[in-house]
């Protein structure tokens, strides 16, 4: 289906002046603008002019809905809470929310010096401007509704919400920018394999018609898609076991990751020059990190066999 046919419109953030990286996504309803994803705060001002071009001010956002709470998700939702809009997210990234200390001391241990610049700054939402999520819930703005769906692997408290044949799919859905693959982000601590292939299998079960990717936009062929996704993951985690068992390192993983994740878009047609917008939205260093993580966390034992 044209994804026209949605009363949803995808707002480019232009995530450090790059297009097509991330995306927040304005739904229009009889009870107002509802939001999913924020975006980070340092691309705050972006979302606020792609509101007022869409003829929505910022305090008019009553509710906006995170998929996960990670910074490039969820950083500015503080900013439209303290103009009275609620934040949906599932009740385990809740508490980030409401104390985001955890969270900026890990970010700030990974990005350093540039952690201001890439994500701006994060602060404390109150707790009655959180709404916790429940699996399966049904969100109801005027005439629309908005299927909350627990959705773990990529991060365990992972939401996708669907609307109709419509399904926002996070970061579970992958990356796809431009003409290039679906592949698979696998930033650390929770990545989970078959968590994600299960998320993938429910996402699938619903037949959608339309997914929103956070990075980047509406692509109509679902179920390649998905399936893209999913041979993405598999062969990223196959190929760090590989080399995790040959005794690399996570230093070692970092430069071969990235040069294993250039040689798969250059093996894609129509991939040509998006090295630099893929980086954005999936560093290599995050994913090897990450998978070396689950596989000495979930499946240590695999490790040791050959």
């Amino acid at each position: 289906m044209d994804p026209s046919a949605y009363p949803i419109q995808t707002f480019d953030l232009d995530f450090q002046g790059e297009p097509g990286v991330i995306a927040a996504f304005l739904i229009r309803s009889s009870a107002g603008p509802v939001l999913v994803e924020s975006g980070p705060a340092s691309t705050y001002g972006a979302l606020e002019a792609a509101l007022r071009r869409a003829g929505v001010e910022p305090p008019d956002v009553r509710h906006v809905l995170l998929t996960h709470i990670h910074l490039d998700h969820a950083g500015a939702a503080w900013r439209l809470a303290s103009l009275g809009a609620q934040v949906h997210v599932h009740p385990a990234g809740a508490p980030h929310l409401q104390d985001p200390s955890k969270l900026l001391a890990s970010a700030r241990k990974i990005y350093r010096e540039q952690m201001d610049s890439l994500w701006g700054s994060l602060e404390p939402i109150p707790a009655d401007r959180i709404r916790p999520l429940a699996d399966g819930e049904i969100l109801r703005f005027g005439d629309v509704a908005i299927e909350a769906l627990f959705t773990p692997g990529h991060a365990i408290h992972h939401v996708a919400f669907r609307l109709d044949g419509a399904v926002f799919t996070g970061d579970v859905g992958g990356v796809r920018i431009d003409g290039g693959p679906a592949v698979a982000p696998c930033p650390p601590p929770d990545i989970d394999v078959e968590l994600w292939r299960a998320s993938l299998d429910r996402i699938r079960a619903l037949r959608p018609q339309v997914l929103y990717l956070t990075h980047f936009g509406p692509f109509a062929d679902t179920l390649e898609h998905l399936d893209g996704v999913e041979r993405s993951l598999r062969g990223l985690s196959s190929w760090v076991l590989e080399r995790m068992r040959a005794g690399d390192g996570e230093g070692d993983l970092v430069g071969r990751l990235d040069a294993y994740a250039r040689g798969y878009l250059d093996g894609v047609s129509g991939s040509e020059g998006l090295a630099r917008p893929y980086q954005f939205a999936n560093p290599a260093f995050m994913s090897a990190a990450g998978l070396a993580r689950y596989w000495r966390k979930v499946h240590p034992e695999a490790l040791a066999s050959s």
